[in-house]
């Protein structure tokens, strides 16, 4: 009977070993890899690395930020979704991959909805639309008055097909009635640089980008995508006040981790990135890269995405958006 008993008492603790509550309990034990699913140099990389800084010493361990770019966010996104919910793996998912690309790719290889689950929407934050310091155009009224002049004369660049930027632009065209070329990039920064060089006339992009190169000099603010000014560019009009009646855009900025990951990892994501969020040094941060920080809660950013899809896939029917 003794001996009976001992086995029964190793095979209990042997089986606990392997469990999934035991790997909880020791999550996190080894380094996070946060993906990043654009270029280096854009919003979400920027983000990405501000947060990663914070996120590691919350948990004692090291997030490293991987950038897997493509398809307007869909590469990476997908890899995420794919990858073992174990809490090791997170996305930095936008309005692009997460609310824009679910209505413009016919054949969207993961949900954007049910193939995760939400940890924190970072904030949001107007595009600025921007020409070269170089440019003939000083408003937004030059610029639409040219490319109704020469219809097709005009092009935009973009930080790739289905991101908020190219949306920025297909609004534009779709409230004014413009014929525009849209040239999609491998990401923002060889797209402002293009823009910069006066390669391509114009691009929209968010301000955490472009701020710097507004503030440089190098490219000139025509206006921002929000319905209100923003405190970085007060003296830069909006769309709708230049002249694009109904236009309102903002960019959003979240994380998610996939769909499966155990609630008790889930909840302490998610509470590490909202105390990581709402600190007064990060609050600043964002603040100075032109985003408005969130203080949504996971349940109340599901919702708000759920509206998001509704929303630009309204817009996307209607202006008979099509990914070049």
């Amino acid at each position: 009977m003794k001996r009976t008993t001992l086995l029964t008492a190793v095979a209990v603790a042997m089986a606990s070993l392997v469990s999934p509550s035991f790997a909880q309990d020791k999550w996190p034990s080894k380094p996070i890899t946060y993906v990043v699913p654009f270029p280096a140099g854009g919003t979400t990389d920027i983000l990405a690395r501000i947060i990663s800084q914070k996120l590691g010493p919350a948990l004692s361990t090291t997030v490293i930020v991987d950038n897997r770019p493509g398809a307007g966010g869909n590469i990476g996104s997908d890899f995420v979704s794919k990858a073992a919910p174990d809490g090791y793996t997170i996305l930095g998912g936008t309005i692009s991959s997460h609310a824009i690309n679910v209505s413009l790719y016919p054949k969207l290889p993961y949900d954007p909805v049910k193939s995760f689950s939400p940890v924190a929407l970072i904030g949001t934050n107007a595009n600025v639309l921007v020409v070269s310091a170089a440019s003939p155009y000083k408003t937004v009224q030059e610029l639409t008055a040219a490319a109704k002049a020469k219809p097709g004369s005009i092009s935009f660049a973009s930080a790739g097909n289905g991101t908020s930027q190219h949306l920025s632009g297909e609004l534009y065209k779709s409230l004014a009635g413009l014929d525009m070329v849209h040239i999609p990039y491998r990401g923002s920064a060889p797209a402002m640089q293009d823009v910069i060089g006066g390669q391509v006339p114009m691009m929209f992009d968010t301000s955490v980008v472009a701020g710097p190169f507004i503030e440089s000099g190098k490219v000139r603010a025509l206006a921002v995508t929000s319905s209100k000014r923003t405190p970085q560019l007060p003296n830069v009009p909006t769309m709708a006040e230049s002249g694009i009646a109904g236009y309102d855009l903002q960019s959003w900025q979240a994380i998610f981790a996939p769909a499966g990951t155990p609630a008790p990892i889930l909840h302490r994501l998610q509470a590490e990135v909202a105390k990581i969020i709402k600190s007064p040094e990060i609050q600043e941060r964002l603040g100075k890269l032109g985003m408005e920080p969130s203080a949504m809660t996971p349940e109340q950013f599901a919702a708000f995405q759920a509206s998001e899809i509704v929303k630009w896939a309204k817009v996307i029917k209607a202006g008979n958006i099509k990914i070049d």
